[in-house]
C-alpha cells in the first residue's frame, strides 16, 4: 500500500475513492471498504482511501475530541489488509477544516483525485461544521458525472440488544469494560499498543511478573482484570503485524492493596515462561474477556491467591480459543 502525506504527490485518477476518519476500522467501516475494493476490482482500477490525522476535533475543540481507538500505524496496517492501494493521510489543519463542503469537493476530489466512483456510508459528514452530508456529495459530484455509492449502516447483535455499529458505541462499551461486545463491533479484539516500561516489581514478588505498558495515546478500557493475548516486537510498525500471540492476564487500574495513592497501571502477566528481557520493546494487548473488577485485598497473600485463580480462568478462556 502506498501512503501519500502530501496531496500534491497524488497521481492516480479514475480510481474508487472513500473518505473518512475510520477510527476503529470497525465492521461498518469494513463494509464500506469491502464494497469499495469489490467495485475497484470490477472497474479494474485502484482503491484510494483518504483519512485525516489527527481527528478533526483534536484541532477544533481538543476538549471534545474522542479518545483514539486505532493508532495511525495500526490503522495503516488494517487498511492495507483490506485491500487499499493508496492511502492519503491529510493533516487536519484549521484551514482545511474551515473549507465548505463545496470547496472541499472542488479542491480535493474534482481537481486532484478525479475518481471514477466515490463510496461512503450513509452517515458520512464533511466540510466546515460537518455541514456536508453524503447527499451533498452525491448532488455535487453528479454534475461532474462521478457516481456516489452509499453503503447502509451496519448493525450488530450485542448482549441483549441490536445496535448500530459506530466508534462512539465502541468507546462506550470499552469504558464500561465490555470488551466482548466491543470486539463484535470491531470485528476483532480491541488492541492497545505501547512501549514496555520498567515497573515496581510487585508482580514478580507475588510470583506473577508483569510487562508494564507506558500509557498509550488511545482509549484504555475500564479498570479491571481481563483475559487476552499479547504480541511483542521491536517497533510499533512491527507490532502491527507480529506473528505469535501469547496468552496473558491484564490488570488495568490502581493496585490499592499496596496503598490508595498508586498511579493507574496497565500490566500484562504472560501465561508462558522464559520471555526474556522485554524492556523497551513494543507490546500489543488484545482484550478477549473481562474476568473481574479491581478490588483491595487485606493481605498480599490473598491478592496472590486471587491472581492464581485469574490465571486459571484466563487459561480456560484463551486456550479454548486457540484450539
Amino acid at each position: 500500500m502506498r501512503v501519500v502525506k502530501k496531496i500534491s504527490e497524488f497521481d492516480t485518477c479514475d480510481c474508487v475513492l472513500t473518505i473518512g476518519n475510520f477510527d476503529g476500522v470497525h465492521i461498518g467501516h469494513q463494509e464500506i471498504l469491502t464494497t469499495a475494493r469489490q467495485t475497484a476490482d470490477r472497474k479494474k482500477t485502484k482503491l484510494v482511501v483518504m483519512t485525516f490525522d489527527p481527528h478533526p476535533l483534536a484541532v477544533l475543540s481538543p476538549e471534545k475530541a474522542p479518545a483514539t481507538l486505532t493508532p495511525l500505524a495500526l490503522k495503516h496496517h488494517i487498511l492495507a489488509e483490506l485491500g487499499t492501494d493508496c492511502l492519503i493521510v491529510l493533516k487536519s489543519t484549521p484551514s482545511l477544516l474551515k473549507l465548505s463542503p463545496a470547496d472541499f469537493i472542488e479542491r480535493f476530489i474534482i481537481k486532484i483525485i478525479r475518481p471514477a466512483i466515490v463510496i461512503e456510508g450513509d452517515d458520512f459528514n464533511f466540510g466546515s461544521g460537518r455541514t456536508g452530508s453524503v447527499r451533498t456529495l452525491q448532488k455535487i459530484l453528479a454534475e461532474k458525472n462521478i457516481d456516489v455509492i452509499i453503503v447502509p449502516s451496519k448493525h450488530a447483535k450485542l448482549t441483549g440488544q441490536t445496535v448500530e455499529v459506530s466508534s462512539t458505541v465502541i468507546r462506550k462499551l470499552l469504558l464500561e469494560g465490555n470488551v466482548s461486545d466491543a470486539a463484535i463491533e470491531l470485528g476483532r479484539p480491541y488492541r492497545l499498543i505501547g512501549r514496555i516500561i520498567k515497573g515496581r516489581g510487585k508482580g514478580a514478588k507475588l510470583g506473577f511478573p508483569t510487562a508494564n505498558m507506558r500509557p498509550p495515546r488511545q482509549l484504555v478500557p475500564a479498570d479491571g482484570v481481563y483475559a487476552g493475548f499479547v504480541q511483542i516486537a521491536d517497533t510499533e510498525k512491527k507490532i502491527c503485524s507480529a506473528g505469535d500471540k501469547i496468552p496473558a492476564v491484564f490488570s488495568l487500574g490502581r493496585t490499592r492493596t499496596f496503598g490508595n495513592d498508586r498511579p493507574r497501571l496497565i500490566e500484562a502477566h504472560l501465561l508462558i515462561k522464559d520471555v526474556g528481557d522485554l524492556y523497551g520493546k513494543w507490546l500489543a494487548m488484545d482484550f478477549i474477556a473481562r474476568l473481574r473488577d479491581q478490588k483491595k485485598f487485606e493481605a498480599e497473600s490473598l491478592l496472590s491467591a486471587q491472581i492464581a485463580k485469574d490465571c486459571e480462568k484466563a487459561r480456560k478462556i484463551l486456550f479454548a480459543r486457540q484450539k
